[in-house]
């Protein structure tokens, strides 16, 4: 199989509020936008793709017709500390889990946009102890 593009869609009540908060704080674009469904691309690297579902909308089956749970979405940045000033501090995103730096190899804290959804901001790290062996391309600062 020959994949060209692969991109969560969150099933949601919220589509407007959700495409606002995404274009505002996480830099995406809107591509596609109808009153139940909005594609969104990353304004810095198109290659990255979100888009948004009313959930209730006649093109998904009758039996999934409900919002998104249990999904994280994980945005790696090169300067996380400055996106928690920037995302807690000044624009006062719910604070989900604090900035912390973990030993399998990441320093992140977690949000969460208008349906709940966490949203994990990380900067990898240098791993320790047992973490090392267990990536398999080196860790770059």
């Amino acid at each position: 199989m020959q994949v060209r593009s692969c991109y969560p869609v969150i099933a949601t009540n919220r589509v407007a509020e959700s495409c606002e908060f995404y274009c505002r704080y996480f830099g995406f674009e809107v591509t596609f936008e109808s009153n139940w469904y909005v594609s969104l691309r990353h304004g810095f690297n198109p290659a990255y793709e979100l888009a948004l579902l009313d959930y209730t909308h006649e093109s998904v089956p009758p039996a999934y017709r409900t919002p998104v749970q249990g999904i994280l979405l994980n945005f790696e940045v090169d300067d996380v500390d400055a996106e928690y000033r920037r995302l807690i501090g000044h624009e006062k995103l719910p604070l989900i889990l604090e900035l912390r730096s973990e030993d399998f190899g990441q320093r992140h804290f977690i949000t969460a946009d208008p349906n709940g959804i966490l949203i994990d901001v990380i900067k990898m790290i240098p791993p320790s102890g047992e973490f090392v062996v267990q990536y398999r391309e080196p860790i770059t600062e």
